[in-house]
């Protein structure tokens, strides 16, 4: 099995499946049958199948909302059920799909509910409240003490991370969370737990069906079948490039080489760079930037570097102020999205090339086409040079 790169933060811990099965009482074949696991601490793995394959019932037996039938359960080296339930589910964070907030409870109130029940004082509650908020990108000041019926999909789900997260479990079991928002939604929401878990380092287990998600966020994938039989378990790389069987080729699909933009972060290639300027600027100063570098479009920043609006020679060539100025930027990529994301973008505003931000929103550069396309390149040719090697190596004779 492939290694991938390892959390440097590391507050997870491994879980270990050992033979675990769920049979329920009147039924012929089990729900899940005799799986075994291992899941390495500060990883991400993701669980993907088909529905009704027992993905999400083999995730609720990690915290025992659904009771084994037979085999074994570790966290960090103790037997999950040797601990009481109720203990058990406090010292492992939870994440559903619409998020599964009180209605009736604050936000605040919503994220101090486990550290409530744990025994932490009121001071120290509201403290860890505002900090996850501020983790989720959500402002304390502004969203404590609204409700969830105030809030959008995506920042009530925003809001169940932040939970499940307060106490600062080493575990976290995420079950189709993302699953009920918009698909743009759904990628910054994706990018968001990919930037936690770059900080956080936890033990993440998460269910989807939907095998796209499966590779932009898993560190290991379980492609599961019938009763949970593990198909294939392995790094999001190694299965799109040699699936186990057929099964796992169906759910690779056809465009596996596209696939491949999902595997590697904007962070990682080298961005372009435009003409800028700040809104309080002298228009002069980015008039002779785009002249002299031949450029069509610069771009027009606020006074933290955050991107406003794309302006022409034509926007400038009477201007005498860069406020207001120019036509709105469309959709946006952060660092931490992917070059498959970038590549939705780009085709989404039919532009030559999409602005990246960083993790505050500012200005870092530009993604184009190209880009994607030399990246894809470099890709298939170090998979040529990597299958080059192996070949002259079978020629060897054994030593």
């Amino acid at each position: 099995m492939t290694e991938p790169v390892r959390n440097q933060n590391v507050s997870g811990v491994d879980i270990v499946l050992d033979s675990v099965s769920k049979r329920y009482p009147g039924q012929k074949d089990a729900a899940v049958d005799n799986v075994s696991l291992t899941v390495p601490a500060g990883e991400t793995v993701v669980f993907v199948g088909p529905s009704g394959c027992g993905k999400t019932t083999t995730m609720r037996m990690i915290n025992r909302l659904i009771e084994p039938s037979s085999g074994k359960i570790t966290i960090g080296g103790k037997d999950a059920l040797s601990i009481d339930p109720d203990e058990l589910r406090r010292g492992i964070g939870y994440s559903i799909q619409q998020a599964g907030l009180f209605p009736h409870l604050t936000i605040a109130k919503n994220v101090g509910t486990v550290p409530g029940l744990i025994g932490w004082d009121k001071k120290r509650i509201a403290a860890r409240t505002d900090e996850m908020l501020d983790l989720v990108g959500l402002d304390p000041d502004t969203y404590r003490n609204r409700y969830p019926r105030q809030l959008s999909g995506g920042q009530q789900q925003r809001v169940g991370v932040a939970r499940a997260l307060a106490a600062d479990p080493p575990v976290l079991l995420m079950d189709e969370p993302f699953g009920a928002v918009d698909p743009i939604t759904r990628g910054l929401l994706q990018d968001e737990l990919m930037r936690l878990q770059s900080e956080l380092g936890k033990t993440i287990v998460f269910v989807t069906h939907d095998f796209n998600e499966a590779v932009k966020l898993g560190d290991r994938i379980a492609v599961l079948g019938d009763r949970s039989s593990i198909m294939q378990y392995d790094t999001p790389e190694a299965i799109l490039a040699n699936p186990a069987n057929d099964t796992v080729a169906g759910f690779v699909g056809a465009d596996a080489s596209l696939k491949q933009l999902t595997l590697t972060r904007i962070r990682d290639v080298r961005l372009l760079q435009c003409p800028t300027a700040k809104e309080s600027d002298p228009v002069d100063e980015i008039r002779s930037k785009i002249a002299s570098r031949k450029w069509q479009w610069g771009l027009i920043l606020d006074d933290r570097s955050r991107p406003l609006r794309w302006v022409s020679p034509g926007h400038l060539a009477t201007a005498s102020t860069l406020r207001g100025l120019g036509v709105p930027i469309g959709e946006l990529v952060s660092i931490q999205s992917t070059l498959q994301d970038g590549l939705e973008a780009l085709l989404a505003e039919s532009t030559a090339s999409t602005v990246v931000t960083g993790s505050r929103g500012e200005y870092v550069g530009l993604i184009s086409i190209d880009t994607l396309v030399g990246h894809l390149q470099k890709m298939r040719e170090a998979h040529a040079h990597d299958h080059d090697d192996s070949d002259s190596d079978s020629d060897k004779a054994p030593a």
